[in-house]
């Protein structure tokens, strides 16, 4: 057989048909609906992602089996059906109108084949592996991968943008930030790298990347949060793509938005990329759901950095010691045990389940569980120390049953 034509087709605002309503047309529709195709789906049934579909205005469904006449207008079919009869059917009358046509059953009587297909950014993937669609797929998951995370064109794009991409790195496994987060150490200029953000990232920089070390030890070297803004800004000033990779998410207690107003006041082009933030995937990640149907609404994530009873406190105790639901402390190693008696002496059950996890999502993680009263002395008992997560409330309980 002679090699396709690979060709990008321009849908927009054009005619296309699908014809069955089963899941190869589910799998189908969604990148067609991203072309702004006119499409009909004609099928006396269609799945219920399908129907889900149906609030897009450029996708209608024909409820009922495909007639004659019913590629008038048509510029590209899509053949999905499990009947054969229907399929030839199809087929022929778009070859006799000269309309492509792919048919999901028989490549071989096709006028065209659905390449392996995605796209990241402005870039779309189209393989053809001669019929040998994991082979296809294959190829096209290793290319997309390979640009998803920088290791394909990423320095030299013409789509970079120079400022300050404020990155939240997620819970600690490199594996859990962002794509974009990835792609964008990739294309990177500067790195402002925090402590907890992942650390076996900075090992695959660009030997060219200038790597500053913005690291606050608890009660021990800190980098001052000014200096911090003071070469984000200097840094993007000077047109550089600069990265300020964070553990988590920017904006959940980790000084991100306090960045992001110092570049907007120096002028500096800035773009926050949100993480997974520990509060809730180290718990996950434990086993623990910080939610779970008929056992809380709600969970409320706490900084204790700052001890109850401090001026410079702004947290109500006592409101959340009279909460049902999950409490997530984070920061509140050193603080735990005048936190624990100030929940209980509030009203808190001590006997509420309680965990506590650190270095959540790495090889090294640690837990101990106990209960409010206790769960200070666990912690200490265990070798459980900074940076951890302290959970509270019944969904513990549930973990462990």
């Amino acid at each position: 057989m002679t090699a396709p034509y690979l060709s990008g087709l321009v849908l927009t605002g054009r005619r296309v048909v699908v014809v069955g309503g089963g899941g190869v047309a589910q799998r189908r529709l969604p990148r067609l609906l991203e072309t702004g195709a006119q499409i009909d789906v004609i099928s006396p049934v269609i799945t219920p992602t399908i129907e889900g579909l149906l609030t897009n205005p450029d996708l209608r469904w024909v409820e009922r089996g495909y007639a004659s006449g019913d590629l008038e207008g048509a510029w590209y079919v899509v053949v999905a059906t499990d009947d054969a009869s229907v399929n030839d059917q199809v087929s022929a009358e778009a070859e006799a109108r000269r309309i492509f046509c792919v048919r999901s059953d028989d490549r071989s009587r096709a006028t065209a084949w659905t390449p392996a297909s995605g796209q990241h950014d402005q870039v779309t993937i189209g393989v053809l592996g001669g019929g040998d669609h994991r082979r296809s797929a294959a190829v096209r998951d290793a290319i997309l991968e390979s640009l998803r995370v920088g290791a394909l064109g990423a320095r030299d794009s013409l789509a970079k943008k120079p400022g300050v991409y404020l990155v939240g790195g997620g819970p600690g496994d490199p594996d859990l930030i962002t794509v974009r987060g990835r792609r964008l150490l990739a294309e990177a200029d500067v790195v402002v790298a925090d402590r907890l953000a992942p650390q076996p990232l900075l090992e695959e920089l660009h030997p060219d990347v200038e790597l500053i070390d913005a690291a606050k030890l608890p009660r021990g070297r800190s980098a001052a949060q000014e200096e911090i803004n003071r070469l984000l800004v200097d840094r993007g000033l000077q047109g550089k793509v600069v990265v300020r990779l964070k553990g988590g998410d920017p904006y959940v207690f980790g000084r991100g938005f306090e960045e992001a107003l110092a570049c907007a006041e120096a002028g500096v082009p800035w773009t926050v990329v949100p993480g997974i933030t520990s509060s809730i995937a180290v718990p996950a990640a434990a086993g623990i759901p910080v939610t779970h149907r008929g056992v809380t609404h709600e969970f409320t994530v706490v900084s204790g950095h700052i001890p109850p009873g401090h001026p410079d406190s702004l947290i109500n105790w006592e409101a959340l010691a009279s909460l049902n639901g999950t409490l997530v402390l984070l920061m509140a190693v050193e603080n735990l045990p005048v936190i624990a008696s100030t929940l209980i002496a509030n009203g808190k059950d001590p006997a509420t389940p309680a965990a506590a996890i650190a270095d959540g999502t790495l090889p090294g993680q640690l837990q101990v569980k106990s209960d409010l009263a206790g769960i200070a002395e666990a912690m200490s008992a265990g070798g459980v120390g900074a940076p951890a997560i302290v959970i509270i409330g019944q969904v513990v309980e549930i973990a462990g049953s």
